[in-house]
């Protein structure tokens, strides 16, 4: 798989996550058709800060709800700030009540 195609379309799928929900590197790949490729999911989410339009990097995080992106964010907390700007509640890195802003891409009818 081409990697420009595959980054663009792991940003047209974050551009989807609604306000004040997150999802995961692994259900943006599985919904992509990439079980394995979580790991570019996070390449490609490195790769979109300052894109037009804005790519919601902050709302994808690891499987157990770590901010584990946070350090590509221009400031260390930025990704919590923004994050607790939209309602979810962080705490150690790890954001609460995961399950219930999880959101999973996998119920779109994109393909």
């Amino acid at each position: 798989m081409e990697k420009y195609g595959f980054y663009e379309r792991v940003f047209d799928v974050v551009r989807l996550i609604p306000h004040g929900r997150v999802t995961t590197y692994g259900a943006i790949a599985n919904f992509l058709g990439s079980k394995g490729s979580s790991r570019m999911v996070g390449w490609a989410m490195n790769q979109s800060h300052g894109m037009v339009p804005e790519i919601p990097a902050h709302r994808v995080v690891n499987r157990i709800g770590l901010l584990t992106g946070k350090a590509h964010f221009s400031g260390i907390s930025e990704m919590q700030k923004k994050l607790e700007s939209e309602g979810i509640q962080v705490e150690n890195n790890q954001i609460q009540n995961f399950n219930d802003v999880f959101w999973d891409p996998i119920f779109l009818d994109y393909h």
